[in-house]
């Protein structure tokens, strides 16, 4: 490598500058006009110049704007700077963090021992005996050659401080979810809802030695496998005493095979570190037209498989032996995932696969389907609420197969809808109310796959038998076969609402304001900002979307922009905290905060109550906390949501409005007015909660009584 590459320093783009000052990026740039000194770009271009990390670092503690560097920050941007790539040098700290985690004692002495130049000449011996001994040969972990590693000793010795400081396991987290998280578009990732439900499914049988992803992506599925596993072994379900003749105590085996090589290498860093107990397997190729575990006989498999592939190798592959209930067509791909998935099974193994809904009812799949359907193989379809996984817009299925053994089962299917109102799920609602989903599909898979059939649960569930499904269309979506759920609750119910909706439209007209009071014209108030009044002490401004769920503790709500927008309760959830690593605090609610919508909200703000105090605040949400002996918090929030307040405080560079929430103006005015307005939009704020419960209210009764009118259960009279 040329010397001048080995010499190039890490860069930083402006935003990074701006995560290291804990400042917006309209302030580095700012620097960058008023500041003579302030560090010239080494790189990039013209609309996103990069500058010397090392350069910047200096300038902002120069300038009283930086104390000290977060050791996570160093490190991302050293990997996000690196010369190769941030992926080359993601698989480079991911290799450092894995013999540091295997071999601490050997890694110590190595860093201590050797100058920049020795440790990076001998790392790559090292590094290729730990990658060999954990995940096999052949694995997807190239390049850690001395050459690509020259200009790494600084990333490698910091990387060693991240292990130290927080762990290998919980420090390679980090920065893989930061680059996945920097690369949205790049990536299609299984969220962790789904992955715990399917692996669940897959695990019904008993823990599972050897499970599969032959599209693993980030590794995912193949995480939550070992965790279902490792829960049932620690007698989550069934003591050693009742496991099957068969079953040992031997460490389960992950296989994945994921085609982009990058992405290979990455999971298969991810998997070694974070369940070291388990033999992990990856591989990078093309899974249908190289399938890198031919001969493997896995105990499950789960897939979350590209959908609406054209380019899958039809041509290539037209006497796969792998189709075996027939050859998929060109707009068939996920069928020959399906395939794919159970030619890897034992007989008796589980498959579980994500599959889009249109893969039950394309007429272009029938012959296929009703092949799995005769045979017993294909063993419930179960409907997940849109929001489940990318493309979060549509309603995706699960589809559970069991590879048919020597005297397979009565030909029978499961479906099951979680999307209905039967699972909970507020309609409307981005996020799917997973614990319910899970309960719902968990509890009919369990019985039906004990009994050989389940009672029907009309808008659920259903037991059906594959002769009465082999009609011309072999359409499986759970919905067409589903009798539809009582309406409402039959008549008692809709009578309740009724009854109901009568006394909020009385109240709602009670509450109607008057607009009585007018000045002449326009006040002319003194005026202030949010920024202005944050700076000054009145009130403190805090981002949302921070915060882990603590490990095996109970975790608060989280209130999110579309709860706030619609008038909800908080209806999110945290994420779960690294197994290695701690929960991170999130923002938590108190009466008498201001939280306001930055993206898409229109004029909106929100004032706390007790019934929302405790709840963590959501992404893309502003909290306002008012010293109550300067700002009366209705006063506030009712001057925040003025239509030409919100318009010059909007920017609208990009193609979705975001809103400054630091320019928002409000007059200045002695706290006695303040609250006589603060009175004021507090009323206002009730009769908008009128409003909005007399539209549901309304909604549920019309729906309520189509539905009873349809089933018979309402009379026209």
């Amino acid at each position: 490598m040329p010397a001048r590459t080995q010499d190039r320093p890490t860069e930083v783009t402006a935003a990074g500058i701006a995560r290291l000052a804990g400042v917006g990026r309209a302030a580095v740039s700012n620097w960058r006009r008023r500041h003579a000194d302030f560090p010239k770009p080494v790189g990039g271009t013209e609309t996103s110049p990069a500058f010397a990390l090392r350069d910047i670092e200096q300038w902002l503690r120069d300038q009283g704007k930086l104390a000290e560097v977060p050791l996570r920050e160093r490190v991302w941007q050293q990997l996000v700077g690196h010369p190769a790539g941030a992926a080359a040098a993601l698989r480079q700290a991911g290799a450092v963090l894995l013999l540091a985690h295997d071999r601490p004692a050997a890694w110590q002495q190595l860093r201590a021992a050797a100058d920049d130049a020795e440790l990076t000449g001998v790392l790559p011996a090292v590094l290729d005996a730990v990658l060999a001994a954990r995940l096999g040969p052949g694995h997807p972990v190239r390049g850690l050659t001395r050459e690509a590693l020259a200009p790494s000793a600084a990333l490698v010795r910091a990387t060693g401080d991240l292990a130290a400081a927080d762990g290998a396991a919980a420090a390679y987290d980090f920065l893989l979810g930061r680059h996945l998280d920097a690369n949205p578009r790049q990536y299609t990732l299984t969220p962790p809802g789904p992955a715990a439900l399917m692996a669940e499914l897959a695990a019904v049988a008993g823990p599972s030695g050897t499970v599969l992803d032959p599209a693993c992506g980030a590794g995912a599925l193949l995480a939550a496998a070992r965790e279902r596993t490792a829960e049932e072994s620690d007698g989550g379900e069934r003591d050693a005493g009742e496991r099957d003749a068969g079953e040992s105590d031997a460490p389960v085996t992950l296989y994945g095979q994921e085609a982009d090589a990058d992405l290979a290498a990455l999971t298969a860093l991810r998997l070694a570190l974070g369940v070291p107990d388990a033999q992990v397997r990856v591989r990078a190729a093309d899974t249908l037209r190289a399938d890198a575990f031919p001969d493997l006989a896995a105990d499950a498999v789960l897939v979350h498989p590209p959908f609406n592939e054209r380019n899958w190798g039809h041509d290539e592959l037209a006497y796969d032996p792998r189709w075996e209930y027939g050859f998929p067509a060109r707009t068939e791909s996920e069928l020959a995932w399906v395939q794919h998935a159970l030619a890897r099974l034992r007989e008796g193994g589980t498959a579980v696969l994500l599959m889009p809904p249109a893969a039950a009812s394309r007429r272009s799949g029938r012959r296929i389907r009703a092949d799995l359907l005769r045979r017993g193989a294909l063993r419930a379809v179960i409907a997940l609420p849109a929001g489940a996984a990318p493309p979060n817009g549509v309603p995706l299925h699960l589809w559970v197969l069991r590879k048919p053994g020597t005297t397979p089962p009565a030909p029978q299917l499961l479906v099951v809808d979680a999307v209905g109102p039967a699972t909970g799920a507020p309609a409307g609602r981005d996020k799917p109310d997973w614990q319910t989903v899970r309960t719902t599909a968990v509890e009919a898979w369990r019985t039906f796959d004990r009994d050989g059939g389940i009672e029907e649960q009309p808008g659920v569930r259903r037991s059906l038998a594959a002769i009465d499904l082999l009609d011309d269309d072999v359409d499986l979506a759970p919905a067409r076969h589903l009798p539809p759920p009582a309406a409402a609750g039959g008549p008692a119910e809709l009578a309740r609402i009724r009854e109901r909706l009568t006394t909020t439209l009385a109240r709602t007209t009670a509450l109607t304001p008057r607009p009585d009071g007018g000045a002449a014209g326009p006040a002319r108030w003194p005026v202030t900002t949010v920024g202005e009044l944050a700076r000054a002490g009145a009130l403190v401004l805090r981002a949302g979307g921070a915060g882990t769920a603590p490990a095996g503790g109970a975790a608060p709500a989280v209130l999110t922009d579309h709860d706030v927008i619609g008038g909800d309760a908080p209806s999110g959830t945290l994420p779960e905290a690294p197994a290695s690593g701690p929960a991170e605090e999130p923002v938590l609610l108190q009466a008498g905060d201001v939280v306001v919508p930055v993206l898409g909200g229109g004029a909106v703000a929100r004032v706390t109550d007790d019934s929302t105090a405790g709840a963590a605040l959501g992404r893309n949400l502003i909290l306002l906390r008012p010293d109550p002996a300067a700002l009366d918090p209705w006063f506030l929030a009712g001057f925040l949501r003025g239509t030409a307040n919100n318009r010059q405080a909007s920017s609208y560079a990009s193609t979705a409005t975001r809103l400054d929430v630091r320019r928002l103006q409000l007059p200045r005015l002695p706290l006695a007015d303040q609250r006589r307005y603060g009175q004021r939009f507090r009323d206002l704020a009730a009769f908008e909660g009128a409003l909005r419960l007399t539209a549901r209210l309304g909604e549920q009764l019309v729906q309520g009584l189509h539905d009873g009118l349809t089933d018979g259960s309402v009379t026209p009279d």
